[in-house]
Order: structure tokens, then C-alpha cells, then sequence
């Protein structure tokens, strides 16, 4: 999810491949077709303050087995146009932006890596280059912190991890008898570290056991102000 400029959401709709857009009214409009492009499951997005809205996908059908292969990031400009903004990704998935809007990181699930791109003033994607190298963790969701390190979701590690440009882990936190798939950082301060929790990430699984919960972490740096 994420919102617009003018403080309407939008929502990725993973199995259709679209964003919908959801206004005062509380209904939902579809505002962009992302199937010419994301060859599989629509996933993570961030949309910055200008209304760019930057969605990753799966990349293949994982559910039926079918072997990784590299995708792309979608970039929906303000007036609905579709195009690519970055290519040759393995899975991107969590995704965020530095509040100066300048640099976008996102997370390569099936690379065990975080990827940075400079933004440029029509929305591009540039300028590609490792920000952090997570030897075998898998990472999900991601959120920025005031400082510019990432926290992390790894569903594989049951943990939440904090990590800083150039790959140092800084701080881990296990997650007891679930899976974490999100993370973002809020409250009054901005430091509270809300975890997105669930025992299994198959809907077949997820709708029968009903295992989802958000755990909160209390944190010592806050939000960076960025998207999200």
C-alpha cells in the first residue's frame, strides 16, 4: 500500500497484477495495469511524495514450482502511465526511499541482497549498486530508519534485522513461533517497530490457520521521514 499526494490509497492487488486506488468514497478504482510487465505475483510498493509508485513482483509462479528467474520493478508515474524502472532483479520485494527522494532501495529477496538506485527528476531509476550484501538471508519487507540503516523482515531467520549501508548487521530480533514478512517503523516517536507475523506465507495455508498478528518492538533510532 501506499498514498498518494492527494491522500488517496493505493493498493497493490498481487493476483490480478494491478493497483487499485481507493478515494474518500471508500471505493476502489482500478489505476494501473502492471500484467504486460510483472510476469508474476504483483508484490511490495512504495509510492513517494511526488505520487511515483514503484511495485515489485515475484518474478514467476512460485506456488507451482516454477524455477526463479529475474524480473523487474514497475513505475507508475503520476498521470497512470506504466513503464519499467529497473530490470534483471531477483525477486524485488520490500522497498524504500530516502526522505530527500533521491536514492530508492530495494530489497532482491532470491539475491539475499538490498539494491540502491539513484532517483532522477522524471522518476527514472539509475545508477544501480549494491547497498548491502545479507549473505543468505532472504529479505522481505524493509523500512528506513533517521540514521539510513534498513530494517529488515527474513521470514526464514524468524528475525527482524537491522543493517547498514556496505551490509554490517547491527541489531537482531528473533521473532518467537511465527514468520516475519513486513516491517515499519511509527508510533509517536517513530520508534516503535511494528512486525507483520504470520505462521506460513501460502494464502492456502494463511486462510485456514489464520495466524497473523503484528508484534511491535521498541527501537532506539526512529523513523527516517522517507517512504515509507
Amino acid at each position: 500500500m501506499g498514498w498518494l499526494p492527494d491522500g488517496a490509497l493505493l493498493v497493490v492487488s498481487m493476483d490480478e497484477r494491478r493497483l487499485y486506488r481507493r478515494g474518500s468514497d471508500g471505493q476502489l478504482v482500478m489505476y494501473a495495469e502492471l500484467a504486460a510487465i510483472h510476469s508474476g505475483q504483483s508484490n511490495d510498493m512504495v509510492v513517494d511524495h511526488r505520487g511515483w509508485a514503484y511495485a515489485g513482483n515475484v518474478g514467476f509462479d512460485y506456488y507451482s514450482g516454477e524455477a526463479p528467474w529475474p524480473t523487474c520493478i514497475a513505475a507508475v508515474a503520476p498521470d497512470g502511465a506504466v513503464a519499467v524502472a529497473a530490470d534483471h532483479l531477483h525477486c524485488p520485494n520490500g522497498s524504500v526511499i530516502t526522505p530527500d527522494c533521491r536514492t530508492f532501495i530495494v530489497a532482491e529477496t532470491f539475491a539475499s541482497r538490498l539494491t540502491a538506485f539513484d532517483i532522477d527528476e522524471e522518476g527514472r531509476l539509475f545508477n544501480r549498486r549494491i547497498f548491502a550484501d545479507l549473505d543468505g538471508y532472504a529479505p522481505d519487507g524493509i523500512c528506513l530508519d533517521a540514521e539510513g540503516c534498513v530494517w529488515v523482515a527474513v521470514a526464514l531467520a524468524n528475525s527482524v534485522i537491522r543493517v547498514r549501508e556496505g551490509g554490517e548487521i547491527l541489531t537482531q530480533i528473533p521473532i518467537e513461533a511465527a514468520r516475519p514478512y513486513a516491517c515499519m517503523l511509527g508510533g509517536m516517536d517513530g520508534r516503535d517497530l511494528f512486525i507483520c507475523c504470520a505462521s506460513d506465507h501460502d494464502p492456502a495455508v494463511t486462510v485456514k490457520v489464520r495466524s497473523g498478528r503484528i508484534d511491535v518492538a521498541r527501537v532506539n533510532v526512529g523513523s527516517s521521514g522517507g517512504w515509507p
